[in-house]
This record gives C-alpha cells, sequence and structure tokens, in this order.
C-alpha cells in the first residue's frame, strides 16, 4: 500500500503549489524576502518607519459561509472573506496590514479548486495592500471527505507603540461612523442557511426575493468588503481623529462595539440612518428571527464602526468616501454603563 492509496496524493499536492507561488507573487511587497516553498516566510519590518514597532496578530477563518459556497460552485470570493476578517481586525487598532499566511484542509487535493481559493486571497490581499507570505495546503482523508474543505488565515499588521485605537482614547461626546456593508460578510451563515435553505426551502439558483436581479446564491456570497485601506488612509489624513474602532462579526454591532467602550461610557446607534441589505429583511421575515437576535447575530448592513472626535467626523468622512467606502454618522458615544443601545427600526 502507498500514501495515494491511503488518500493522500503527494503529486496533487506539489502542482497546487506550482499553482499558487505565481498567485502569491503577485502580492509582494518589497519587504518580502524569498519566495514560496520554503518552511517559513520572511518579511523585513519597513525600515525607518517606526521608532517602536508594535506587531499586531490576528487569526480567522470564514466560517459555513464555506457550505454556501461549495453548494454554488464558486469559491473564489471566500478568499476575498478570509483576508477581510483577518486584516479588518487589524486596522481596530490602528495597524498597517503586512502580510498574511493561509490555512487549506481539504478532504481530497484538487489542485484546481486549491488554486480557485487561493486566487480569491490572493485578491484579497492585494486589495488590503498585504503579502501573502505562505501558507500550508493539508490533505485529510478520513476526516472531510472529498470535495470538502475549511480555510483560515493569520495576519500581522505593525503600528507605532503607543499610537494604537482602543477603549482608553473614547471620550463621551464621540460619534459613531458606520461603515456599510452591502451584505453579510461571514457572520451569521448558521442561522442564515437554516432559515432560507433548511426552513423556507429556498432555491440558491433562484432569484434572492422575488423580482430580484441575482441569485439567492449570489446574495449569500457577496464578498466581504475590506475596510482597512480606507480606515488607514483616514487615520493618516487625521492622526488622533478616529479613537476606536469596532469590526463588526460575530455578536452584531452591540457585541462588538461594547468592546472598544470604556466601563463608564455607552453607545447609542440609530437604527435607520444607513442601508440595510435587502437580505437581512428576508432572514428576519422567513425565520422568523426577533429583532435582538437579528441584532446579535448579523452586521444589520454595518461591517465596521469608527469612534470619532465630533470635530473631525466630517474630514474622516471626506476620506472614506475617497476610498469608496460608503459611511456616515450612525450615533454617538455618552456617560453610562459600556452597553450600546440600538434605538429605532432597521426594517
Amino acid at each position: 500500500m502507498d500514501y495515494r492509496q491511503a488518500g493522500v496524493d503527494i503529486a496533487a499536492g506539489e502542482e497546487a503549489v506550482a499553482r499558487i507561488a505565481p498567485l502569491a507573487a503577485t502580492t509582494w511587497r518589497p519587504e518580502v524576502r524569498g519566495g514560496i516553498g520554503g518552511f517559513g516566510g520572511c518579511f523585513a519590518l519597513p525600515p525607518g518607519r517606526y521608532q517602536r514597532p508594535l506587531l499586531v496578530a490576528s487569526t480567522d477563518g470564514v466560517g459555513t459561509k464555506l457550505q454556501v459556497a461549495l453548494a454554488v460552485g464558486q469559491l473564489r470570493s471566500i478568499g476575498q472573506d478570509l483576508v477581510a476578517m483577518c486584516v479588518d481586525d487589524l486596522v481596530c487598532l490602528g495597524a498597517e496590514p503586512l502580510f498574511l499566511l493561509d490555512y487549506l484542509a481539504v478532504g481530497r487535493l484538487d489542485p484546481e479548486q486549491v488554486a480557485e481559493v487561493v486566487s480569491g486571497v490572493a485578491e484579497g490581499c492585494r486589495r488590503a495592500g498585504c503579502a501573502l507570505l505562505g501558507g500550508e495546503t493539508a490533505e485529510h482523508p478520513g476526516v472531510l471527505p472529498p470535495g470538502e474543505l475549511d480555510l483560515a488565515g493569520f495576519a500581522v499588521g505593525v503600528l507605532e507603540e503607543g499610537q494604537q485605537l482602543g477603549p482608553e482614547r473614547v471620550r463621551a461626546g464621540d460619534l459613531l461612523v458606520g461603515l456599510h456593508s452591502p451584505g453579510l460578510r461571514s457572520n451569521g451563515y448558521s442561522l442564515a442557511r437554516a432559515v432560507l435553505l433548511e426552513r423556507a426551502g429556498r432555491d440558491l439558483q433562484a432569484p434572492a426575493w422575488p423580482g430580484a436581479h441575482r441569485s439567492l446564491g449570489e446574495e449569500l456570497l457577496e464578498p466581504s468588503r475590506i475596510y482597512a485601506p480606507a480606515v488607514l488612509a483616514a487615520l493618516r489624513a487625521h492622526p488622533g481623529a478616529i479613537h476606536a474602532a469596532a469590526h463588526i462579526t460575530g455578536g452584531g454591532i452591540p457585541g462588538n462595539l461594547r468592546r472598544v467602550l470604556p466601563p463608564d461610557l455607552e453607545g447609542r446607534v440609530l437604527l435607520g440612518r444607513w442601508p440595510v441589505p435587502r437580505i437581512f429583511d428576508e432572514i428576519a421575515r422567513l425565520g422568523p428571527v426577533e429583532d435582538p437576535e437579528m441584532a446579535q447575530v448579523f452586521n444589520l448592513g454595518l461591517g465596521m464602526v469608527l469612534v470619532v472626535a465630533p470635530q473631525a467626523a466630517e474630514a474622516v468622512l471626506d476620506v472614506l468616501h475617497g476610498a469608496d467606502t460608503p459611511a456616515q454618522v450612525v450615533g454617538e458615544v455618552r456617560p453610562g454603563d459600556r452597553q450600546v443601545h440600538l434605538e429605532g427600526s432597521w426594517h
């Protein structure tokens, strides 16, 4: 018996690496040293830019959005989702994303499938301005069935120590600037799938809703917008204007915004101030899912919330809009007990 009979194809793995290497090379920054194929990726910190460089690390995956991508047969967009989940966590501290490594586990190694996923990761890295420095593709026969896969990523960023964003900078009177999300990003898909596909029996190939111009599968696979470049542009254009940033992932607006508030302040978010994608109405209606549960699970159309000094809000909005990132003031910070209050209705 040999390794291939046991379910692991070494030749397919080598072919996958050969396909991945040129994709990774399209993302490299001048600081990258070496190439794909070694036992580790090397990256030199930008010389002269930092007096006391502080490295920031983040890791994440794309969750059960993978199941939708596999069912539709379109895997490229989940690579961009992976990058967004990692680098948009980094920028919440004010860090510039430097590089990312991906981990792809498959039931049976298909070099074409691997290349499709990694091409999306590379596209996401180019959008984020970070290098795809390396990664790992693992074949797990007996653990994952053929055709199944899982995807995770690990990203590293850098900032000047002492300049990190966070609760200690937040003040009463700060304004909340919400950055629009055109879809679910990569959160809440277990509930979305349970409602739309299992309970309502919706077809991924059918219109997302009556009169929709694209299918339900296309709607659910809307790539996650990558906010890091726009937020970094605002940080550089207006130093000190942004006090904190919350990436709206699992836990929704209340759960994530609370993480960047000090104990004596609370957030007030005015629902209805921003456009909420129709897909959230469909989930709420077909579940039915109560509003508090929707707010706890989904982003409801905001992928990130910045806490901004009130006198600088318009200037920050101008930079965000110039970076093709729709955003608007959606609330404020006021004295309280670190809770986040959603007022009004998003329907």
